[in-house]
């Protein structure tokens, strides 16, 4: 059995919340697709897994609907079903940084093509590449000489760029792409004059370039936990206590306590 997973995004104004969030909700159930789906006044948030044939007909049916018709999505796959269940929330944001004067329905940053990403590391241009994921993300991996604030929710992104210098350029990343949607507003609006996002984030970074600049294994919030550049999984596990990466050697080490400690937590090294 393959599952297929994707992930995609749309900021756009919606309404009636209520009845989209039934219809769909009662369509991924009925065609056996697990994963999240949030919606809000300000767009949806899609990360699903399913057969096949059960992904092409969520997609079929999502472009039926014409604000939705020019969806992309990130694609991976994987041996079993990563999510338990099928839900449908609405929220506030369908990411949530809390700074109202973010408004990515009305305006967007400029995209960096993962191959002229890739370009600009290999000429070793002069620019601030920032990860704006959470800290315990960014020890799977990142990007070489990537800096980032050791986040410990998204909320806080606001107050750490306010310690960045504004001189250089800005490319900005995340794991698919959503958190630089509004990561990006904030710094224009914050005074930064050349902001550019990761278009598709690190996935579509894998999809298209493979993994060179990159050091380690990208996070994903499902059940797999981590893909490596070619998008498989690794099955490096999470930590319940630190949140930080175990890889499968790690896990037969003495030390290693699925519910107690992780090799890194028992010597006290995360930073």
């Amino acid at each position: 059995m393959q599952i297929i997973n994707i992930a995609g995004y749309k900021f756009i104004p919606l309404n009636q919340l209520s009845v989209l969030r039934e219809r769909l909700l009662n369509h991924c159930t009925v065609l056996g697709c697990k994963g999240t789906i949030l919606l809000s006044t300000e767009g949806i948030n899609i990360n699903l897994a399913g057969m096949p044939e059960s992904i092409v007909a969520i997609k079929d049916y999502l472009r039926e609907d014409e604000r939705f018709a020019d969806l992309t999505y990130r694609e991976s796959f994987s041996r079993q079903q990563p999510f338990n269940f099928m839900k449908v929330k609405i929220k506030k944001e369908i990411i949530t940084m809390g700074v109202d004067e973010v408004k990515p329905t009305e305006q967007r940053a400029p995209n960096i093509t993962p191959a002229q990403l890739k370009n600009w590391l290999d000429e070793q241009r002069d620019f601030t590449l920032l990860d704006t994921r959470n800290g315990y993300e960014v020890r799977f991996g990142t990007f070489n000489n990537a800096v980032h604030g050791n986040l410990s929710d998204f909320g806080e992104f606001p107050e750490y760029v306010a310690t960045l210098p504004k001189e250089k350029p800005v490319v900005m990343f995340c794991t698919g792409g959503i958190r630089c949607e509004k990561a990006a507003l904030h710094l224009l609006n914050a005074g930064f004059p050349e902001v550019l996002q990761l278009e598709g984030g690190i996935l579509n970074y894998f999809a298209e370039v493979g993994g060179e600049h990159y050091d380690g294994e990208c996070f994903v919030f499902d059940q797999r936990i981590a893909v490596n550049a070619n998008l498989a999984e690794t099955g490096t596990a999470q930590c319940l206590v630190c949140q930080g990466p175990v890889t499968v050697k790690e896990q037969k080490l003495a030390s290693y306590e699925a519910t107690v400690s992780c090799p890194v937590c028992a010597t006290n090294t995360v930073n």
